[in-house]
């Protein structure tokens, strides 16, 4: 059975449910991630999704795309914190990816729900760019739920991107919903919950799901994007087996864990918390041997110098305890490099 064809509401995009997210192929050499877009375009994927923030993940996509520019779609996204910085970034955007529209511009990682009348300027130059046609469509994303939930409710946006997996809560599953009633377009960011699912079958057979929901999957190397292009004239389906294990995984992950979103960072102290408040999980769910190198070694052992100053804590947007996640995942590291745990 083929992939499903989804449309992003009112924007009229129509798509696999099978996306491009560019972000890690900033850390791919530009030849490597130009074969690997090409591939994806290929094996038919037409929406690519990122962002200003993610270096040169832009100029990757228009050094390797620009010439089927009319048969794909293009998302980005600006963390601008003004009118001014807006400009510059469209302007650059544009030109990194060698193109005179982007399909869907989106307010990236937005802290608030931007309105027209609200002081900024932010939501009227939206309007404007896209009257100049320089970009099709309006859309907000978000790692907050109450910011998501007031963005669809608000009707401003055509499209919201939001952290969404099979381990998601009820309310983030009614938020989707929430997005048909609006005919609002739903983009499932996280589909792997930052590398805790890792049975890529399973996470594509639970988005089959829903029917206005399209995952962007993170891709870095060509063999996980062969993975996801495998689906496209073979998509798994959800069957009680595949219901069963992720019944389980919900169960094992209910509650207070770190979702990896990064939203808590940067850390004072130089943390990196997205990783070190999960690495049980991580350790237990993922190949190990990386988590256990003399790198993620040091990076642990900096959870020794947290000053509790709370920064983390404040801006999760689960509201965990953070400083108390990050102790108790270093005690368990250190069981398992002692050998006092298994994994």
């Amino acid at each position: 059975m083929k992939a499903k064809m989804i449309t992003l509401g009112s924007t009229g995009i129509t798509t696999p449910q099978n996306a491009f997210g560019a972000l890690p192929i900033q850390r791919d050499d530009l030849e490597t991630a130009a074969a690997i877009l090409r591939r994806a375009y290929e094996g038919g994927i037409t929406f690519f999704d990122t962002a200003r923030a993610y270096s040169d993940s832009e100029e990757k996509i228009g050094y390797a795309l620009s010439d089927v520019r009319d048969h794909i779609y293009i998302a980005t996204k600006t963390m601008a914190q003004d009118t001014e910085e807006m400009k510059r970034h469209i302007d650059t955007s544009l030109h990194n990816m060698k193109t005179d529209h982007v399909d869907i511009y989106q307010f990236h990682c937005a802290a608030k729900v931007f309105k027209p009348g609200d002081g900024t300027g932010m939501y009227e130059l939206m309007e404007e760019f896209k009257r100049q046609g320089m970009i099709r469509h309006i859309g907000i994303t978000a790692h907050k739920i109450d910011v998501a939930e007031e963005a669809v409710d608000s009707g401003l946006y055509e499209t919201l991107q939001f952290p969404f997996s099979y381990l998601s809560g009820e309310r983030e599953i009614a938020l989707t919903h929430r997005c048909a009633e609006h005919n609002m377009g739903f983009i499932a960011m996280k589909g792997l919950a930052g590398g805790l699912i890792t049975d890529s079958r399973m996470a594509f057979a639970a988005m089959t799901g829903y029917d206005n929901v399209l995952p962007i999957w993170g891709v870095q190397r060509m063999e996980e994007l062969e993975e996801w292009l495998s689906y496209m004239d073979d998509a798994p389906r959800l069957d009680d087996e595949m219901k069963s294990r992720i019944a389980a995984d919900k169960k094992e992950l209910d509650g207070d864990f770190c979702r990896g979103c990064g939203y808590c960072m940067p850390c004072p102290m130089g943390i990196t918390i997205n990783n070190c408040a999960r690495m049980s999980l991580l350790l237990r769910r993922a190949p190990s041997a990386n988590w256990l190198s003399e790198h993620w070694q040091g990076e642990m052992r900096k959870i020794e110098n947290c000053i509790e100053c709370g920064s983390c804590r404040s801006k999760c947007p689960y509201k965990l305890d953070t400083p108390a996640l990050l102790k108790k995942n270093y005690e368990d590291y250190k069981k398992v490099l002692a050998g006092e745990v298994s994994v």
